[in-house]
Protein backbone atom coordinates (compact mmCIF):
# COMPACT_ATOMS: atom_id res chain seq x y z
CA UNK A 1 0.00 0.00 0.00
CA UNK A 2 1.45 3.39 -0.97
CA UNK A 3 2.67 5.66 1.81
CA UNK A 4 0.62 8.54 0.40
CA UNK A 5 -2.83 8.56 -1.15
CA UNK A 6 -2.49 8.25 -4.92
CA UNK A 7 -5.95 8.97 -6.27
CA UNK A 8 -5.72 7.25 -9.66
CA UNK A 9 -4.42 3.88 -8.46
CA UNK A 10 -2.02 3.80 -11.42
CA UNK A 11 0.93 1.52 -10.66
CA UNK A 12 4.50 2.58 -9.97
CA UNK A 13 5.82 5.84 -11.24
CA UNK A 14 2.71 6.44 -13.37
CA UNK A 15 0.72 7.07 -10.20
CA UNK A 16 3.40 9.45 -8.92
CA UNK A 17 3.48 11.36 -12.22
CA UNK A 18 -0.28 11.79 -11.98
CA UNK A 19 -0.08 12.81 -8.32
CA UNK A 20 2.33 15.66 -9.10
CA UNK A 21 1.96 16.44 -12.82
CA UNK A 22 4.03 19.61 -12.45
CA UNK A 23 7.09 17.45 -11.66
CA UNK A 24 5.94 14.38 -13.54
CA UNK A 25 5.96 16.13 -16.91
CA UNK A 26 9.65 16.99 -16.54
CA UNK A 27 10.61 13.51 -15.40
CA UNK A 28 8.63 11.99 -18.29
CA UNK A 29 10.41 14.35 -20.68
CA UNK A 30 13.78 13.22 -19.37
CA UNK A 31 12.89 9.56 -19.80
CA UNK A 32 11.56 10.22 -23.30
CA UNK A 33 14.84 11.82 -24.37
CA UNK A 34 17.05 9.24 -22.69
CA UNK A 35 15.22 6.09 -23.76
CA UNK A 36 13.51 7.08 -27.00
CA UNK A 37 15.30 10.14 -28.38
CA UNK A 38 17.92 10.07 -31.13
CA UNK A 39 20.86 7.85 -30.20
CA UNK A 40 23.35 5.41 -31.64
CA UNK A 41 22.16 2.97 -28.97
CA UNK A 42 18.89 1.30 -29.86
CA UNK A 43 15.79 1.94 -27.79
CA UNK A 44 15.95 -1.68 -26.65
CA UNK A 45 19.56 -1.29 -25.49
CA UNK A 46 18.74 1.86 -23.53
CA UNK A 47 15.71 0.19 -21.94
CA UNK A 48 17.99 -2.73 -21.07
CA UNK A 49 20.35 -0.37 -19.23
CA UNK A 50 17.38 1.05 -17.29
CA UNK A 51 16.09 -2.45 -16.51
CA UNK A 52 19.54 -3.64 -15.45
CA UNK A 53 20.03 -0.78 -12.99
CA UNK A 54 16.49 -1.21 -11.65
CA UNK A 55 17.13 -4.92 -11.13
CA UNK A 56 20.37 -4.18 -9.27
CA UNK A 57 18.38 -1.73 -7.11
CA UNK A 58 15.69 -4.35 -6.40
CA UNK A 59 12.95 -2.03 -7.66
CA UNK A 60 10.31 -4.53 -8.71
CA UNK A 61 8.07 -2.12 -10.62
CA UNK A 62 10.87 -0.45 -12.61
CA UNK A 63 12.76 -3.70 -13.21
CA UNK A 64 9.62 -5.47 -14.41
CA UNK A 65 8.35 -2.62 -16.56
CA UNK A 66 11.64 -1.71 -18.23
CA UNK A 67 12.50 -5.37 -18.74
CA UNK A 68 9.22 -5.71 -20.63
CA UNK A 69 9.92 -2.49 -22.54
CA UNK A 70 13.41 -3.74 -23.50
CA UNK A 71 12.09 -7.17 -24.49
CA UNK A 72 9.47 -5.57 -26.74
CA UNK A 73 12.20 -3.67 -28.59
CA UNK A 74 14.97 -6.27 -28.80
CA UNK A 75 14.77 -9.01 -31.46
CA UNK A 76 15.79 -11.63 -28.86
CA UNK A 77 13.01 -10.53 -26.49
CA UNK A 78 12.68 -11.52 -22.85
CA UNK A 79 15.09 -14.47 -23.02
CA UNK A 80 17.94 -12.01 -23.67
CA UNK A 81 16.75 -9.62 -20.97
CA UNK A 82 16.68 -12.51 -18.47
CA UNK A 83 20.19 -13.58 -19.51
CA UNK A 84 21.50 -10.06 -18.93
CA UNK A 85 19.88 -9.93 -15.49
CA UNK A 86 21.29 -13.36 -14.60
CA UNK A 87 24.85 -12.68 -15.82
CA UNK A 88 25.54 -9.67 -18.01
CA UNK A 89 29.13 -10.75 -18.64
CA UNK A 90 28.02 -14.05 -20.19
CA UNK A 91 24.91 -12.76 -21.95
CA UNK A 92 25.01 -12.77 -25.76
CA UNK A 93 25.28 -9.00 -26.13
CA UNK A 94 27.98 -6.86 -27.71
CA UNK A 95 31.21 -6.17 -25.87
CA UNK A 96 30.32 -2.48 -26.06
CA UNK A 97 27.00 -3.02 -24.30
CA UNK A 98 28.72 -5.14 -21.65
CA UNK A 99 31.17 -2.30 -21.02
CA UNK A 100 28.30 0.20 -20.79
CA UNK A 101 26.46 -2.06 -18.33
CA UNK A 102 29.62 -2.16 -16.20
CA UNK A 103 29.53 1.64 -16.15
CA UNK A 104 25.83 1.60 -15.26
CA UNK A 105 26.50 -0.84 -12.40
CA UNK A 106 29.28 1.42 -11.12
CA UNK A 107 26.96 4.46 -11.20
CA UNK A 108 24.42 2.43 -9.24
CA UNK A 109 27.03 1.91 -6.50
CA UNK A 110 27.94 5.61 -6.56
CA UNK A 111 29.05 8.23 -9.05
CA UNK A 112 32.68 8.11 -8.00
CA UNK A 113 32.69 4.35 -8.62
CA UNK A 114 32.94 5.07 -12.36
CA UNK A 115 36.65 5.00 -13.12
CA UNK A 116 38.83 6.00 -16.00
CA UNK A 117 39.30 2.30 -16.61
CA UNK A 118 35.56 1.82 -17.06
CA UNK A 119 35.45 4.64 -19.60
CA UNK A 120 38.59 3.47 -21.40
CA UNK A 121 37.19 -0.06 -21.65
CA UNK A 122 33.93 1.24 -23.11
CA UNK A 123 35.80 3.39 -25.62
CA UNK A 124 37.99 0.41 -26.56
CA UNK A 125 34.78 -1.47 -27.43
CA UNK A 126 33.59 1.38 -29.63
CA UNK A 127 31.43 3.41 -27.23
CA UNK A 128 31.21 7.10 -28.05
CA UNK A 129 31.36 9.88 -25.50
CA UNK A 130 27.63 10.48 -26.01
CA UNK A 131 26.88 6.78 -25.35
CA UNK A 132 29.01 6.89 -22.19
CA UNK A 133 27.31 10.13 -21.10
CA UNK A 134 23.84 8.75 -21.73
CA UNK A 135 24.62 5.48 -19.94
CA UNK A 136 25.72 7.40 -16.84
CA UNK A 137 22.64 9.60 -17.00
CA UNK A 138 20.26 6.67 -17.57
CA UNK A 139 21.80 4.84 -14.60
CA UNK A 140 21.72 7.91 -12.36
CA UNK A 141 18.16 8.78 -13.35
CA UNK A 142 16.97 5.24 -12.72
CA UNK A 143 18.58 5.19 -9.30
CA UNK A 144 16.46 8.25 -8.54
CA UNK A 145 13.33 6.78 -10.15
CA UNK A 146 13.79 3.50 -8.27
CA UNK A 147 14.07 5.31 -4.96
CA UNK A 148 11.09 7.52 -5.83
CA UNK A 149 8.89 4.51 -6.65
CA UNK A 150 10.00 2.38 -3.69
CA UNK A 151 10.34 5.28 -1.25
CA UNK A 152 6.61 5.92 -1.58
CA UNK A 153 5.73 2.20 -1.71
CA UNK A 154 3.85 2.44 -4.99
CA UNK A 155 1.83 -0.47 -6.33
CA UNK A 156 3.62 -2.99 -8.54
CA UNK A 157 1.43 -5.47 -10.42
CA UNK A 158 2.18 -9.16 -9.83
CA UNK A 159 0.97 -10.26 -13.26
CA UNK A 160 3.69 -10.13 -15.95
CA UNK A 161 0.95 -9.52 -18.52
CA UNK A 162 0.40 -6.06 -17.00
CA UNK A 163 3.98 -5.10 -17.89
CA UNK A 164 3.61 -6.57 -21.39
CA UNK A 165 0.55 -4.37 -21.90
CA UNK A 166 2.43 -1.31 -20.60
CA UNK A 167 5.24 -2.13 -23.05
CA UNK A 168 2.83 -1.97 -26.00
CA UNK A 169 1.77 1.53 -24.99
CA UNK A 170 5.35 2.75 -24.42
CA UNK A 171 6.61 1.32 -27.72
CA UNK A 172 3.72 2.85 -29.67
CA UNK A 173 3.21 6.15 -27.83
CA UNK A 174 6.32 6.85 -25.77
CA UNK A 175 6.58 8.26 -22.28
CA UNK A 176 5.06 11.67 -22.97
CA UNK A 177 1.43 11.43 -23.97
Amino acid sequence: MPHIELETGAPGIRGLFQYRPETGKHLQGLVEVLLRGPSTLSRGERELIAAYVSTLNDCRFCASSHSAFAAAQLPEGMPLVDQVHDDAERAPISSKLKALLRIAAAVRRGGTEVTGEHVAAARAEGATDVEIHDTVLIAAAFCMFNRYVDGLATVAPDDPAAYTQMAKVIVEQGYVR
